[in-house]
């Protein structure tokens, strides 16, 4: 009996330990949607898509507006919030593709699983670690890729990557699983939630297109139900949470990784296949909008990269509040989610990103100090039906935007700050601002590698 008693007090203890340990370190739930445009959102005016739960989280939190991604793409976009550096560092320039695609244009086929990755940082402070959705730091044509296990998650269900693609519906159920292991077992915990709307093929349930039956045109109907599909899930999520009671201690984050698509073309209404997720609409039912941001996916105009950004935190971060000046970029996250979690990351480590706790918390000045670089794979001079997709490089510093084709020979500046639309061009008018930005340019391009190095190569280049 007095044993019984003894364990019955030192589980009781071990538990309260864990509580406690669980309280100290706040819980972070991340949703990355893909292919999500600004204007993709009932709280931010879409004349027909309705995101009730989505906009829960501005309504409960804050509505940054002038967060920005690494890339218009999805692989480089991801890699930066894995890593908190410029996709270019890794020669990550575009989507991971197949192996012959990957290898022409330069890149390796995955994102090396040796660089410093923010799941696992976050893992070696005590944190459950999870990854649901997509993945596309590889792909699922690659089979001998690394899976998102190896980069730092206790826990994954993943498409685009190796092994067996999960269903793309089944994103939140296994995050809710996940999240009432770590509450149960008493750990803090750390969620991706990558959802795959409203990426093409679309895939449509009954359910919800019913809920748009009435609308004329078919595309809009599509788009309206894969977007209203993915809001239920998020909302599932978030219903979890309030049932276990963590929601005051959980940091949740909604953005994207690159604007909407649209086809350059028309385009008819079809069927499309992907390996990875399956049969579902093509790029017609594409009509993601970014409330009057230049440019779509793949541009680095604001269009392609200016995204959603919420972030709810009760208690800490302001509730219905709007920010429209702050500048956070994708590469901040790691730097800013560590410093929340209290890890210590390593002397070694150096982000190109910053902490931004005090910019969501609504203390700190909204420009920031550190420069932000991007790098893509475009063609020039710009091609027809893409007149915003010509950029190779750019770069902010303080308030200004450049803009730049690949030789850096024809460039665009903006007033960033005061001109978020980028509707005027002051390239001419502020030649020394435009010539003090291409240098910085050029010297950032000489701490870029040469080539992908490290263990990023399939044993199919061999066959190339």
């Amino acid at each position: 009996m007095i044993r019984q008693t003894f364990l019955f007090l030192f589980f009781l203890g071990l538990g309260l330990q864990c509580s406690a340990l669980s309280a100290d370190k706040p819980n972070i739930l991340f949703i990355f949607a893909d292919d999500w445009g600004w204007g993709d959102l009932s709280c931010h005016g879409h004349p027909y898509v309705k995101t009730p739960n989505i906009d829960r989280i501005a309504k409960e939190g804050t509505d940054f507006h002038r967060f920005t991604v690494a890339s218009g793409v999805c692989s480089p976009s991801r890699t930066a919030v894995m890593t908190g550096h410029f996709p270019a560092r890794y020669n990550i320039d575009g989507h991971f593709a197949w192996v012959p695609s990957n290898a022409k244009r330069g890149m390796p086929d995955w994102l090396d699983p040796a660089v410093p990755t923010l799941p696992r940082f976050l893992q070696k402070a005590g944190y459950a670690t999870a990854h649901y959705g997509k993945w596309h730091l590889a792909n699922d044509m690659i089979p001998d890729s690394p899976s998102p296990g190896e980069y730092g998650y206790d826990e994954y269900g993943a498409f685009n990557c190796s092994g067996e693609q999960m269903p793309v519906h089944e994103d939140a159920m296994h995050t809710n699983a996940f999240i009432e292991k770590a509450v149960a077992e008493g750990k803090p915990f750390f969620v991706n939630l990558w959802v795959h709307e409203p990426h093409t093929p679309f895939h449509t349930v009954p359910k919800y297109e019913w809920r748009f039956r009435d609308m004329e045109s078919r595309e809009d109907q599509i788009y309206a139900s894969v977007l209203s599909h993915a809001d239920d899930r998020i909302g599932e999520v978030l219903d979890t949470l309030d049932r276990l009671g963590v929601t005051d201690n959980t940091l949740v984050i909604f953005s994207s990784d690159n604007g909407p698509a649209r086809s350059s073309k028309p385009t008819e209404l079809s069927l499309s296949y992907d390996t990875a997720t399956g049969a579902g609409w093509g790029i017609a039912a594409a009509k993601g909008i970014t409330a009057g941001r230049k440019g779509y996916k793949a541009a680095i105009f604001e269009g392609g990269i200016n995204v959603p950004f919420l972030a709810r935190w009760p208690g800490k971060i302001a509730a219905g509040e709007v920010d429209g000046v702050s500048l956070i970029s994708a590469v901040d996250l790691l730097p800013t989610f560590c410093e929340i979690a209290g890890v210590d990351l390593p002397d070694d480590y150096e982000s190109d990103g910053v902490s931004q706790v005090e910019t969501l918390l609504g203390e700190a000045a909204p420009l920031r100090e550190s420069p932000l670089f991007w790098k893509s794979q475009s063609p020039w001079p710009a091609q027809n039906g893409k007149p915003h997709h010509w950029v190779s490089y750019a770069v902010v510093d303080q308030n200004w935007k450049l803009m730049a084709n690949k030789d850096l020979d024809h460039f665009e500046l903006y007033d960033i700050a005061a001109d978020p639309m980028e509707k005027e061009d002051l390239a001419k008018a502020k030649p020394d601002v435009a010539s003090g930005l291409i240098k910085q340019i050029k010297e950032w391009k000489k701490t870029l590698p040469g080539k992908p190095s490290g263990n990023v190569f399939s044993k199919e280049r061999a066959d190339l």
